[in-house]
């Protein structure tokens, strides 16, 4: 895959020149502002910036400054192009958090080897960065990304007024599955299961984590409860799938899970089990894995092998095993047909797609 690099100058003639000599090296584009470079970085961050330390307007100093105290950008390396080669000048942009210089006229064979160096180090960044939150035996993301996505997607939620779904999923009976199986078969199991989880799971904003032990959480960002209940449908059906045998289990001949669903919306009340208004910040992130937590507890108690999601009026849950179709289920557990009349079930799934929420997003969670 090629790196992108961001172009940024004032002048479209060292522009020019600069993407003449990296043409080869990766994916390119180009701001003549400050302002055009830091909007273009935000919709999507790049690999690497050449920039202008001096430009009219914003300059190269103060975009970098901005970059570095930018969560999402600060890891983006950034090349100063100057003019000047004043040792002061060269500490400020170091101290800002640039991570070279490159001194104009251009020199073609230099900017190609500042370039690729600083490429290199930023894969490995970027490797380091992804070891330290991913889970290592099952490859998802771990608690330490769970955590941190969370936040962020609270955060981004509460602001856009958007919908946020989280799935809280255990393995049944797994220690009865070691016992029997032994460890090895057990690690082999987590990391089938994780993967499943990840096909189910349609679009790239989502993200799958192994919460500790072999409990996996599930985070859907802009995803209203009709959602995260096909997500947790197609999770079932998709573990089921697998077919890994569990004579130890209480529950069924093959390896299942239990699904634990929670819900909220900045402009509605949430699906939580304490009446909580998010709309006026009353509540927090952690609320959100509270209710999926005791969702979970309940589609356990209610026999495992199924999905349980709270109600809205928080009095009480609604549960379904693997191999209940959601789209026929109502909010209480009512057939969709009665609930919808004569459209029926596939109202239902049209509802979903046509939510404003959920459009937005491409894929829905519903197909």
């Amino acid at each position: 895959m090629d790196d992108d690099i961001l172009l940024v100058d004032d002048d479209p003639n060292t522009i020019r020149v600069l993407a003449t000599i990296l043409a080869d090296i990766g994916s390119l584009s180009f701001a003549i502002s400050g302002e055009d470079a830091l909007r273009m970085a935000h919709e999507s961050p790049p690999d690497l910036i050449l920039l202008d330390a001096e430009m009219p307007g914003m300059s190269g100093f103060l975009v970098c400054e901005a970059l570095k105290a930018d969560r999402d950008l600060a890891h983006v390396p950034v090349i100063f192009v100057t003019s000047h080669c004043e040792p002061a000048f060269e500490v400020s942009g170091f101290d800002l958090g640039a991570a070279d210089f490159i001194g104009k006229p251009l020199n073609a064979a230099l900017v190609l080897a500042r370039v690729k160096a600083q490429l290199r180090i930023k894969r490995l960044a970027d490797e380091l960065r992804l070891t330290a939150v991913t889970d290592g035996l099952t490859g998802v993301g771990n608690r330490r990304r769970f955590d941190r996505a969370l936040e962020q997607e609270w955060s981004s939620a509460r602001r856009e007024g958007d919908a946020l779904g989280l799935l809280m999923i255990d393995v049944d009976h797994f220690k009865a599955f070691n016992d029997l199986y032994g460890h090895p078969a057990g690690d082999a199991c987590l990391r089938s299961i994780a993967q499943a989880m990840l096909r189910a799971c349609l679009r790239p904003a989502d993200l799958v984590a192994r919460y500790g032990g072999e409990e996996f959480a599930v985070l859907l960002p802009k995803t209203t409860q009709i959602g995260a209940e096909h997500v947790a449908r197609a999770i079932l059906d998709a573990v089921g799938a697998l077919a890994i045998a569990h004579e130890g289990s209480a529950t069924a001949a093959h390896v299942t899970v239990s699904v634990g669903i929670a819900s909220c919306h900045a402009d509605s009340t949430p699906r939580l089990p304490v009446m909580v208004d998010c709309a006026s910040g009353g509540c927090i992130a952690k609320d959100l894995v509270r209710a999926a937590d005791e969702a979970l507890y309940a589609a356990k108690s209610a026999g495992r092998n199924r999905a349980s999601a709270q109600d809205v009026d928080g009095a009480g849950t609604s549960t379904w095993p693997a191999g209940v179709d959601v789209a026929r289920r109502g909010p209480r557990g009512t057939d969709s047909s009665e609930r919808l009349g004569s459209q029926g079930a596939g109202l239902l799934s049209a509802t979903r797609s046509a939510d404003p929420v959920c459009a937005s997003t491409g894929a829905g969670h519903d197909q």
